[in-house]
């Protein structure tokens, strides 16, 4: 079933989205801080994370109209807003995702239109310290008390 693929392809692609968004936090605190200049491999990281984000933002659209649970959530509205993992899903984990990719997106945007490289290295800094405080908690961690999901699906 072409869900299912979808499905643990959204659970894996998540992984390379953390460690694009810690690597490119680390990189841009270092580069503001010690005040580096850009470098070729900063402007790639930047967009490599922005074009993985929008995949699993494709990918997460795709899910969220084909998932039982979605279609429950919609059909019973008033039932399902108060099941906690029902909720979570057909609203919560896709409106903080949007919005937590939207953040990135205006700090990528903004970052290139700064002039100095400290500059930049700040703005990318505060705008992905954001995203990564909005993505981070939408994402159902396989720890998370409140709704769980594997670390690894297969396919």
């Amino acid at each position: 079933m072409l869900y299912h693929f979808f499905l643990a392809l959204h659970s894996a692609s998540r992984w390379m989205i953390v460690v694009c968004l810690i690597a490119l936090l680390v990189r841009a605190y270092m580069g503001w801080k010690k005040k580096y200049h850009m470098k070729p491999y900063d402007y790639i990281l930047q967009i490599v994370t922005l074009i993985l984000l929008y995949i699993q933002f494709i990918v997460g659209l795709t899910l969220y109209f084909e998932s039982p649970i979605v279609h429950y959530f919609i059909k019973n509205f008033n039932e399902a807003i108060k099941l906690r993992q029902v909720r979570f899903f057909g609203m919560e984990h896709i409106t903080m995702m949007t919005i937590g990719i939207l953040v990135f997106t205006i700090g990528y945007i903004k970052a290139r239109k700064q002039q100095s490289s400290v500059a930049k290295f700040k703005t990318i800094f505060i705008y992905t310290a954001w995203a990564i405080c909005i993505i981070f908690t939408s994402i159902p961690w396989e720890f998370s008390p409140l709704t769980s999901r594997p670390s690894f699906r297969m396919f």
